[in-house]
């Protein structure tokens, strides 16, 4: 088996933005070698949104560094039809000594795009993530949820830095929220969907929290307990009132039964 990672032409006429096909990824050689993640088959269409849910350990933030190019899978595909990839993490990781526009504004300074347009660009998005007003603000002078928003206008930002502008996005985000209070996390989850729905952009959103998962995405995607592999996808698009409720309980026992499984084993 050959391990490929691939970035298709952004002109690709694929319904994807991307898909795995049989991806294994190890970690170490021998008898001390960790299988992270093995025969994963994932796909993520164009425009959607995508929720990853999993115990602990169990090889999602391995999946998304492998589609964003920052490790390569050890056998199997990884292929994508959009923009390059852009990543949001838990922390914000800005730039302290960068004012809020400066940091949207440099995934483009690092592609090479002017300044009249980066500047303009940066303000577009930050307006995006309604927070233009705060553009002169350094990281310190903002709250977690405001630092939360800029990370996301330069992730969004990034999926820009492309040569062809026109490609389609892709936003790989690994549990943004999660470091967040309850109701700054509710705010930003309703915001999340507001941006996507304006921007047309495909996520690949990684959560530990059922619930969230069901609010957010338009499929569910659940891996097993180390190794990882899909073990059950559900379309929750949609759903609400009793409905997601019952999605939420579905998909929360099929997770406990998985964690006991490995428990067991």
């Amino acid at each position: 088996m050959t391990a490929t990672l691939e970035i298709a032409p952004p002109q690709s006429p694929a319904s994807v933005a991307v898909r795995l096909t049989d991806v294994h990824k190890s970690f170490g050689h021998g008898p001390q070698a960790v299988t992270a993640l093995e025969g994963v088959d994932l796909r993520v269409g164009l425009g959607e949104f995508v929720c990853l849910l999993g115990a602990s350990g169990c090889g999602k933030t391995t999946l998304l560094n492998l589609v964003a190019g920052l490790d390569e899978p050890s056998a199997g595909d990884v292929v994508t039809h959009t923009a390059r990839p852009a990543v949001m993490f838990q922390e914000a990781a800005l730039l302290p000594w960068l004012t809020a526009a400066r940091n949207v504004e440099l995934p483009l300074r690092l592609a090479g795009v002017r300044r009249d347009r980066r500047r303009a660009k940066a303000s577009e998005l930050l307006e995006l993530v309604r927070l233009r007003e705060v553009g002169d603000k350094r990281p310190h002078e903002l709250s977690g949820g405001m630092r939360q928003r800029v990370a996301l206008a330069r992730a969004l930002a990034s999926t820009l830095g492309a040569a062809d502008e026109d490609a389609p996005g892709l936003l790989l985000m690994d549990e943004p929220f999660a470091a967040l209070d309850a109701i700054t996390r509710d705010v930003l989850q309703a915001e999340l969907l507001r941006i996507w729905r304006a921007t047309g952009t495909a996520v690949l959103f990684v959560t530990h929290d059922v619930r969230e998962a069901v609010r957010l995405g338009q499929r569910v995607v659940l891996l097993s307990s180390r190794p990882g592999r899909v073990v059950q996808e559900w379309p929750v698009d949609g759903l609400r009132g009793a409905e997601e409720l019952a999605a939420v309980e579905e998909i929360n026992a099929r997770l406990r039964e998985v964690i006991s499984t490995h428990a067991a084993a």
